[in-house]
């Protein structure tokens, strides 16, 4: 050692300058060495491939990267003395597309630094096909890579693991689809699952399996039958050479179920089966595997309100039902649970028999009539112009409330289309039909004021008849408006001035109440003179600008 400080001459020690070592000393994370300067450097442990290797006393080269710190000790570097070393050699021998072997030794950000002599950066994009999520796993290990890009001014090199991978995984697809033919049952892992299958690779080359090629039965989605990492066997359906593309069936391995399924189940047998789904508009039974059925929701009972299929059922229940039809194209299957028992609505000619009177609670009403319930199931409907004979009415809940009991009559009676036709109004005769010996032209009549519009009122009179005083027939003095002359709810004398048995109106007139027989005769001969007019053209419209005033 002393001999070889006598040899040093600190002097011509400069940064930058590769310089002679000698190791005096072997730590646990540094290695101390000696160039004969004022005192010792140490370097990173890190720095030399395999520090096991190293002994005290031998010389080495290291890179004097500062002659003295603060502290008054040399910097050092093994690697950059190797890297500078090697930098002139390393561009000898590596041009880009040269294959090189090299280490890897840290993480950096973006990427990796790699050692293939020089250090090397190597993108995270570049690490593998899919970009890794944990660089730390590759530190330490010795990989080939291809030189893509070489940086002369800036010593920079960049290479790339994932073009080698890609190249050999391109050979294998190439050589695959070379040696695959349609029919040939192959093994792969299943690499990804998307909403409409799942992609195989076959050892480099991927092939989709597609959902509907999966199960011979129905499925939601690829995960109800593969998982990611699975190893599964699959038949080659279709291969796209010139595309390296491969489609693959699962179902084609088994013998499809759907074959002979008109012979297996035939319109008419009486299935059992396990609900395997439930939706909005049915439910779903297994027959067997790969074979289902759908009950839909009006197929599950004759007589019971079902909103949902869930209210009477439940996946995992064990049923038994009626096949009603077979799409096999389709792989279609319709089902009945309400056919294993008798239709009630067959029985409804018999039970409720046109012209019979029957009696009901309203369950429920809506714009164009009330529905009655007349047994559990079992509905009649009573129509907006079924309620009465003598009135226009516009909503059931004129006349009717949810709850109420009443009486009808039976009108219709359609098994087929499950309805019941219902009537109010038949309950009792058309006034109507006998209106002449009700009123005559010149009688005097009373009644509360019904509904008003802006040129006319309407009198409730005996017998549930309306009669209609026009405007003009309120009062000798001009009105301008009804409202401030009459008022709903007031009793008043009329006269009945005119009888319309085929429009069913009757026109009064509160004005000629007292008229002698000449000013009443006229009165009616100026009242027939405006009979066409837009105004009283309809009466189911007066009756619907009331019902809106």
């Amino acid at each position: 050692m002393e001999a070889l400080l006598a040899q040093s001459n600190f002097e011509n020690l400069k940064s930058g300058a590769i310089v002679k070592a000698i190791i005096t000393e072997i730590r646990q994370n540094e290695v101390i060495v000696d160039i004969g300067g004022k005192s010792e450097g140490s370097i990173p442990a890190a720095e030399f491939v395999d520090p096991s290797d190293l002994v005290i006393g031998s010389e080495i080269e290291v890179f004097l990267e500062k002659v003295e710190d603060r502290n008054g000790n040399p910097v050092l570097s093994f690697d950059k003395a190797e890297q500078k070393k090697n930098w002139e050699n390393i561009l000898e021998k590596c041009a880009e597309g040269t294959i090189v072997p090299g280490r890897v030794k840290s993480k950096v950000k973006g990427g990796l630094i790699v050692s293939i002599g020089v250090d090397a950066f190597l993108p995270a994009s570049q690490i593998d096909v899919q970009p890794p999520k944990n660089l730390d796993q590759y530190v330490g290990q010795t990989y080939d890579f291809k030189v893509l890009k070489i940086n002369l001014e800036r010593h920079n090199i960049v290479i790339s693991r994932r073009e080698l991978i890609e190249e050999q995984r391109h050979q294998k697809r190439r050589n695959l689809i070379d040696n695959i033919n349609v029919g040939d049952v192959v093994r792969g892992t299943v690499k990804n699952i998307t909403d409409y299958g799942a992609f195989i690779d076959l050892d480099g080359l991927d092939g989709l399996l597609h959902k509907t090629d999966m199960s011979w039965g129905r499925i939601e989605h690829p995960s109800e039958v593969v998982k990611v990492g699975e190893t599964i066997d699959v038949m080659v359906t279709e291969i796209d050479r010139d595309r390296e593309r491969v489609s693959l069936g699962l179902k084609q391995i088994t013998a499809n179920p759907w074959q002979n399924i008109e012979e297996k189940y035939p319109i008419g047998t009486h299935i059992k089966g396990r609900v395997v789904n439930l939706v909005p508009y049915g439910a779903f039974i297994e027959l067997e595997e790969g074979v289902e059925g759908l009950v839909h929701i009006t197929e599950i009972s004759w007589t019971k309100r079902i909103n949902k299929p869930g209210e009477v059922l439940k996946v995992g229940q064990e049923v038994e039902a009626i096949v009603l039809g077979i799409q096999k194209d389709e792989q279609k299957i319709s089902l009945g649970i309400r056919q294993l028992e008798a239709n009630p609505w067959e029985m409804a000619v018999n039970n409720y028999r046109v012209g019979s009177r029957v009696r009901g609670k309203v369950r429920n009403l809506t714009t164009y009539g009330a529905f009655v319930e007349l047994e559990e199931g079992i509905d009649g409907m009573i129509h907006v112009s079924d309620m009465s004979w003598t009135r226009k009415i516009n909503h059931p809940s004129e006349m009717l409330k949810k709850g109420d009991e009443v009486d009808a009559i039976v009108l219709d009676v359609d098994p087929s289309q499950q309805r019941i036709s219902l009537g109010i109004k038949q309950l009792h005769d058309d006034p109507w039909a006998k209106i002449n010996t009700l009123f005559k032209i010149g009688d005097i009549v009373t009644g509360k004021i019904s509904k008003i519009t802006s040129f006319g009122a309407f009198v409730e009179l005996k017998n549930d008849i309306d009669g209609l005083v026009h405007i003009s027939q309120i009062s000798e003095d001009h009105i301008e408006k009804i409202k401030d002359v009459i008022k709903i709810g007031q009793e008043v004398s009329a006269r009945v001035i005119k009888i319309d048995p085929e429009e069913r109106r009757i026109g009064l007139s509160i004005k000629a109440a007292n008229y002698d027989e000449t000013r009443l005769q006229n009165e009616i001969a100026a009242f027939d003179s405006i009979k066409t007019h837009e105004e009283l053209s309809n009466l189911g419209d007066i009756l619907d600008e009331a019902s809106k005033d």
